[in-house]
């Protein structure tokens, strides 16, 4: 037998490799779209995902191949409930716009009950009022305003009557025609916030979060700080100073140096119509996640993730190892350790830090100067000046006149020895340490949707904007829309609508 050439061999080793390696790829268990974190964004994300691609009329083909990993052992990220007195109460995300559509969509298709914010779990046999429109104004030694005591059930049936109209001439009376300035400021934003829920064939897909804002005419308002937005709408200093500030420390815990838009959708929250979610607004979450039957990873949070070429490599937190087409973060790169290979750059941007304490007890009214409990609004509100450990106290549910639960927002964690004068009771007592949102100052700078030019997404980006329940799901369905324009070559319903400018202009911090 003639000797086989040397070069044959070669050939003949070089296709066996090739095949071995095909074989390799193939056995590979690529999922479609992995998803790292399980609150609004991350779910909401595979919902649309679904929604526009596994109709009976769509014309791209289904993306039903979805994880989740979600580090913690329960859905929803900050949407969260804590127990405190047998009763469950919102820790997180806890109020939701009447004009958010989309999380009114997601409480109809989950079949969710709802109920009006000011509904509370007050006793009918007590004669304690529930109503969330007493509120006060504290400067740390006194009240610089308070509405009206809401009528009991002793009061007049007139009087009854007359006390929202009461109420209003007396805020009036305080702030004049600005509160109809503000009024008309907060709509003129959330008219502009509507247009993201126009029809698909005339919205555009975004890839950067800049060119979303300034479609919708709301990238202005990132730009400057609400107090000078204020300024220009004609809004009083007295109005700026107290009540908008109350506002925004509560809301973002932050005063009116924060951002415009920010500032703007914190106004919003003190809008009527407000409502939440029966039983915690993490269902939202939870619902959506099994809607989309993707594959729901808990306890599993996600180390690192490098592009491997054509798929990402996922490696997580009980060492397990998975390989993903496209990869969406749904979680805020500014405190999570993940890796990220080859590394991506996005803005330095720090979170502000609510503290929440709940409370079960009373709270002792000679702090205030008051004589009784009962004297105390049922929402304190707190002016931006130095010395004051708190930035609110409401009243979540009252049991009687002596037992009722109360939950604090602060920048400073309030230890026992203050509780212990701000209270003359005390039961029960729940901290909270809450990464809430980013703390925002103009002008703000966004990262890239598009991490690494390739199939690595960002949703918290839009959160430098606003952080809601709503901005996280707008922000979702953007980029629902735009993988699927991406991976299909098609236009997702709409052109996709590209920055003229380079990435490399946002990048600041490595990951």
């Amino acid at each position: 037998m003639a000797p086989v050439p040397p070069t044959l061999l070669l050939l003949a080793a070089a296709g066996l490799c090739l095949l071995a390696a095909t074989a390799a790829a193939a056995a590979i268990d690529v999922t479609k779209v992995c998803v790292v974190g399980s609150g609004i964004g991350g779910s909401s994300v595979s919902h649309f995902l679904r929604q526009y691609t596994c109709a009976q009329s769509a014309a791209i083909p289904c993306v039903d191949d979805i994880r989740i990993f979600e580090r913690r052992g329960k859905v929803g990220g900050r949407m969260a409930t804590v127990t405190i007195g047998g009763d469950t109460f919102e820790a997180g995300a806890s109020i939701i716009h009447p004009k958010n559509l989309h999380a009114l969509g997601f409480a109809r298709l989950l079949h969710l009950d709802t109920k009006a914010d000011d509904d509370s779990g007050v006793d009918p046999k007590s004669n304690v009022s529930s109503s969330s429109s007493w509120f006060g104004i504290w400067d740390g030694s006194r009240f610089v305003f308070q509405t009206l005591t809401p009528p009991s059930s002793s009061s007049s049936a007139i009087y009854r009557k007359m006390y929202p109209l009461l109420d209003s001439l007396l805020l009036i009376w305080r702030y004049g025609l600005s509160l109809l300035r503000m009024n008309r400021f907060v709509k003129g934003m959330l008219q502009k916030f509507m247009l993201y829920y126009s029809d698909l064939e005339s919205r555009p897909v975004f890839e950067t979060v800049e060119d979303m804002l300034k479609w919708s005419g709301l990238y202005g308002l990132t730009r400057r700080t609400l107090q000078e937005e204020l300024a220009d709408a004609g809004i009083s200093s007295r109005l700026t100073s107290e009540l908008i500030t109350v506002i925004t420390r509560i809301n973002y815990g932050q005063d009116v140096t924060i951002s415009g838009l920010a500032g703007a959708v914190s106004l919003a929250g003190s809008d009527p119509g407000l409502w939440s979610v029966s039983g915690g607004n993490w269902q939202l979450a939870a619902g959506l996640v099994k809607h989309s039957n993707a594959t729901l990873h808990l306890y599993e949070g996600i180390n690192s993730i490098t592009n491997v070429g054509g798929h990402y490599e996922l490696n997580s937190s009980k060492g397990n190892s998975y390989a993903c087409e496209v990869t969406v973060i749904a979680t805020p790169l500014d405190e999570i350790n993940i890796t990220i290979v080859p590394p991506v750059s996005i803005p330095s941007r720090r979170l502000q830090h609510t503290y929440t304490t709940f409370v079960r007890g009373l709270l002792n009214p000679k702090y205030f100067g008051l004589n009784i409990a009962s004297e105390i609004p049922d929402l304190v509100g707190t002016l931006e000046l130095p010395g004051i450990p708190f930035s609110s106290i409401s009243i979540l549910k009252k049991y009687n006149e002596e037992d009722i639960i109360y939950k604090l927002f602060s920048r400073a964690p309030l230890d026992d020895d203050f509780l212990g004068i701000l209270f003359s009771k005390r039961k029960e007592t729940l901290r909270i340490n809450w990464p809430a949102y980013p703390h925002y100052e103009a002008p703000e700078l966004f990262a890239p949707i598009i991490l690494d030019g390739a199939h690595l997404y960002y949703i918290n980006s839009f959160e430098s904007a606003a952080s809601t329940i709503e901005t996280s799901a707008v922000s979702a369905e953007n980029v629902a829309r735009l993988i699927i324009a991406r991976i299909s070559g098609q236009s997702s319903f709409a052109p996709i609508i590209r920055s003229p400018h380079s990435t490399e202009e946002l990048l600041h911090t490595d990951l």
